[in-house]
């Protein structure tokens, strides 16, 4: 059973400034903001909502095929993903242009600037759903906007059940857009400002929006998550991590076992708590792909903190 993740690839090169930006930054001066931070500190992660979905749902054993553009600068990814063994085949090269790069600066108070290249993502719909075969789930996540509403589409044309994920993308969108995917869509899943968003720009409710789907899936950070679905409403918990290191992916680790549990065709408390603890698990990581659990790490850590065992 493959699952077909629609999204990013990318870069995160994540600097550290040793001092706090407001020292830095004159409010009565903003208008002409010229500003250079010493970052001394410096790392560059593998990323994109593509790239972390896969890798997590590579750990607990799913088959993620990602559906991306990349550009002339992936190999030292590629060479990560070979290793891993995801495949690739459906991972397209546009030439002259960067892989999506997410450029973050962060100063001592976790304040951050952020400046993201999309580079090749803006040529998503070079891809078509249609080429990948075996696909008996998908994700829209993040993506170049032509891409993610021809994949949409294809989706539905091809009768693929699949996950829609905003995300970041959401407000490339307005509510017409929205409207239609959640139409399309098989699933929805937001965070809780996403959601307010997402009710903003439709007009909406969450109630009325769980009504078009099978699930509504909202994360709430440490308070958990919500799933709407068979006119319920499920009140997921989130296990406290081992620590708190680093939130980047968390909410994509949380999509995969989101994808995993749908995959195997369980009930909804055990696919929130299983996407809720790849996330816990994720956050005491630095990065979106660097936790490496096993998946008799994972099953050991569910019946842990939620009582009962999880058939991985």
């Amino acid at each position: 059973m493959n699952t077909l993740i629609c999204g990013s690839m990318a870069y995160d090169t994540i600097m550290v400034f040793k001092d706090q930006f407001k020292k830095h930054i004159l409010p009565e001066q903003i208008h002409i903001l010229n500003v250079a931070f010493l970052v001394p500190e410096m790392r560059r992660e593998y990323g994109g909502c593509a790239g972390n979905i896969a890798y997590n749902l590579h750990l607990l054993g799913g088959k993620p095929l990602i559906m991306a553009t990349i550009g002339d600068d992936f190999a030292p990814y590629a060479k990560r993903l070979e290793k891993l063994c995801i495949s690739q085949k459906h991972i397209r090269h546009v030439p002259d242009s960067f892989t999506g790069q997410a450029f973050i600066t962060t100063d001592l108070d976790d304040n951050q600037i952020t400046a993201f290249h999309p580079g090749a993502m803006g040529y998503s719909e070079q891809n078509k759903v249609n080429d990948a075969a075996g696909v008996t789930l998908g994700i829209v996540s993040p993506d170049g906007r032509t891409g993610m509403i021809e994949h949409a589409e294809q989706f539905v044309d091809a009768e693929i059940p699949f996950v829609f994920d905003p995300g970041q993308g959401m407000p490339m969108f307005g509510k017409d857009d929205l409207l239609r995917f959640i139409d399309q869509a098989t699933y929805v899943t937001v965070n809780d400002y996403e959601a307010k968003l997402l009710q903003d720009k439709t007009g909406k409710t969450l109630n009325e929006i769980a009504l078009s789907v099978k699930a509504l899936i909202v994360t709430l950070g440490a308070d958990g998550s919500m799933i709407y679905a068979d006119g319920k409403e499920i009140a997921i918990p989130t296990p406290k991590p081992a620590a708190m290191v680093d939130p980047t992916g968390c909410g994509d680790a949380y999509r995969a076992g989101l994808l995993h549990g749908i995959q195997q065709g369980w009930d909804w408390e055990t696919t929130g708590r299983l996407a809720s603890l790849m996330g816990s698990i994720k956050i005491a990581s630095r990065g979106g792909q660097n936790h490496a659990p096993t998946l008799n790490e994972i099953k050991a850590q569910f019946l842990h903190h939620f009582g009962f065992e999880v058939p991985l």
